[in-house]
């Protein structure tokens, strides 16, 4: 097989880790996480017809929208385009029913990994161990970080990644007893400990731990680590070790001369599709694949390294899936301080040192919360070496994510194994308790939908952090250091707009600019909508956009830049407050952008100001009105201008509907 050349430049496609094409060196992946779907099931299946239904149904395993299709052949489109420009176009091509990508099996690490560990367990069936490991080692040695470590998985893409860590971590198995078997106990002691502390309910691999002490002549070291594995199993699995590690600790109790024997190990064919059912081995004399789990990406480094914790940290692996930073982020320094300092701090929230430290951001629809968090999750990534997990609850959306199936996916990213995920939401979060334990982890969840949500997603360790964003002001995380954002300073808002519509055209017309930033509300989705529309049309003069906002009915039809909607974040927030609510959010854009005590309110609506006040509560904890007091010591609220706006076009709609009672209050 030979590697696809041109030009000097060769191709990889690289999936055992983060997703890659290289091209001459150089990542040509593009960043979106849809098309990277495709192209990762595109790979996996090369040199076959993968049809359009089943990428469908992998981009949209519940609902495909009505546009499925159209959107599918964009992203084809797109990824044509991206190969035309490397020279490489006749790679892709579409089929009846479907498309095909043809590549060298050689440039696909996938591939690599499946040969190499294939040779090196029929090396070993000829005897040559040495030419075996060195093997294993390769095969292991094109391992980055779990497979499709930054891609969101549907059905199929989750069975491929399955079988591949299935697959990974039984040849880091084999390769353990081999190296057993050829009398390098002493040097497995120190990595076997790190994935005992990695995989701390997997029988095979406390066993093989307990062989390696014994012949190192720590006997009693091997019988603590039985007593360990045994008491962790029946506080969280009710069950007592297996008859072979039974058998093990029996005979090192015993002090039998008859030297312990290592667990026995079971046959699996590396390159079968997903999970075959593994058949017990014969004769021990040959080391066999183990049951497996994800395992490290590397060769073990030297034993000395991994007496240090870090060491042993980094020889499990590190996940890394925060997004990507919103290009042309601008200020929310002081935001940005705060939450650094809660996070970082010892004398935090966190400063009695038993749980994790927790920082929430909350604010109105579009106001950025979520491009805050990435950027700050991102500053933070140094201080928290083993690992960042990222996970959307969809919070705002009609079906928010169900923390269990998050959990199940942080776990994978820490390397556990499907077959040891547990179904029950409070076993999985015991699980992701004891997988953070020791380690220093970012959690960052975006667009929660309460606290109820993010309970079981909380690491234990008090060097662990914790970064929310969502709506609701959450203020149940009392523990939590809470930021709420509002609209950046004008200085600020000028700048968004200036890093998206290009400064001189901000320089060339200032006082329009400054009108459009006040007119948007300062608000930071609206400003790149617009700033957007000026990048995309050169003539258009900042003063006619100006002149525009200042006259529409809809500023929302303005504040819109294809998939950028600001009516649509809105709309998200409004659909989930009830019927009274709903109400209420529209009669008050008649108070008009002034603030307002519950009194004018109650007024206006004529009803009791004890009743209104708990609707008010409602939608300020939603931040679709701002609450503050005032030098007189009295509340007052305050529509933002989109949002007022926003409250303005649902009473014209219901008002041009067919005559029906506004029925605010429901008894």
């Amino acid at each position: 097989m030979t590697q696809l050349k041109r030009g000097g430049n060769i191709l990889e496609f690289r999936l055992l880790g983060p997703v890659e094409i290289l091209w001459g060196g150089r990542n040509i992946t593009p960043t979106a996480p849809k098309p990277r779907q495709i192209i990762s099931l595109l790979t996996l299946r090369h040199d076959t017809v993968v049809q359009a239904s089943e990428l469908i149904d992998e981009l949209w395993p519940e609902l495909p929208p009505p546009s499925a299709v159209t959107t599918l052949q964009t992203y084809i489109y797109k990824f044509r385009k991206l190969l035309l420009k490397q020279g490489l176009g006749n790679l892709l091509q579409t089929r009846p029913g479907g498309y095909s990508l043809t590549i060298p099996s050689s440039s696909l690490d996938v591939n690599l990994f499946e040969i190499r560990a294939e040779e090196g367990q029929e090396l070993l069936q000829r005897g040559d161990s040495a030419a075996a490991l060195a093997c294993f080692e390769q095969a292991l040695a094109l391992w980055r970080g779990p497979a499709l470590a930054d891609v969101e998985t549907g059905g199929r893409l989750f069975s491929y990644v399955t079988r591949l860590e299935e697959l990974r971590f039984r040849i880091l198995e084999l390769r353990i007893e081999t190296d057993l078997e050829n009398g390098r106990h002493r040097e497995l002691i120190s990595e076997l400990k790190a994935l005992v502390l990695a995989h701390p309910l997997h029988e095979h691999l406390h066993g093989l731990l307990m062989v390696a002490l014994h012949r190192s002549g720590r006997r009693h070291e091997a019988l603590e680590v039985y007593q360990s594995l045994r008491q962790k199993m029946i506080d969280e699995l009710g069950l007592e070790p297996g008859k072979e590690l039974a058998r093990l600790q029996h005979t090192l109790l015993s002090d039998s001369p008859t030297e312990p024997q290592e667990p026995p190990r079971q046959r699996t064919a590396p390159a079968a599709p997903p999970a075959p059912a593994p058949a017990p081995a014969p004769a021990p004399t040959t080391p066999a694949l183990a049951p497996g789990l994800a395992s490290l990406a590397t060769p073990p480094p030297a034993p000395h390294l991994l007496s240090s914790p870090v060491a042993v940290r980094e020889s499990i692996g590190t996940p890394a899936q925060l997004p990507a930073r919103l290009a042309g982020f601008v200020g929310r320094d002081n935001v940005l301080k705060e939450l650094e300092a809660a996070l970082r701090d010892p004398g935090g929230p966190a400063a009695d040192g038993t749980a994790a430290h927790i920082g929430v951001v909350t604010g109105p629809p579009g106001v950025g919360k979520s491009a805050v968090a990435v950027h700050l999750a991102h500053t933070l990534r140094p201080h928290f070496p083993d690992g960042q997990l990222y996970a959307d609850l969809r919070g705002s959306s009609a079906e928010p994510r169900d923390p269990s199936e998050v959990l199940r996916r942080f776990l994978r990213a820490l390397e556990v194994p499907t077959s040891r995920i547990p179904e029950g939401l409070e076993e999985c979060g015991t699980l992701f308790r004891s997988r953070t334990a020791e380690r220093r982890v970012l959690v960052l969840l975006d667009d929660a939908a309460s606290s109820a949500q993010i309970r079981h997603l909380l690491p234990a360790d008090p060097r662990c952090a914790l970064l929310v964003t969502g709506r609701r002001r959450m203020t149940a995380l009392v523990e939590a250091e809470r930021v709420e954002l509002g609209a950046p300073s004008p200085e600020e808002a000028l700048e968004i707009l200036a890093v998206i519509a290009g400064r001189q055209r901000v320089d060339r017309e200032p006082e329009a600019a400054h009108r459009t930033v006040e007119l948007l509300g300062r608000h930071p989705l609206a400003l790149r909508c617009v700033g957007g529309r000026l990048a995309a049309g050169p003539g258009l003069s900042l003063s006619a956009l100006a002149d525009r906002l200042e006259t529409t009915p809809r500023i929302l039809d303005v504040a819109r830049l294809g998939e950028l909607d600001v009516r649509s974040r809105f709309t998200a927030s409004y659909a989930g407050l009830g019927h009274q609510e709903q109400g209420v959010f529209r009669l008050l854009s008649m108070l008009g952008e002034t603030p307002f005590t519950s009194s004018q309110a109650a007024k206006l609506l004529n009803r009791p100001v004890q009743e209104l006040e708990s609707v008010l509560e409602v939608l300020t904890d939603n931040h679709l009105l701002a609450m503050d007091r005032y030098a007189d010591g009295i509340v007052r609220y305050v529509f933002d201008r989109l949002t007022r706006a926003y409250a303005k076009e649902r009473l014209e709609e219901i008002l041009a509907a067919p005559p029906v009672a506004e029925e605010v209050w429901v008894r």
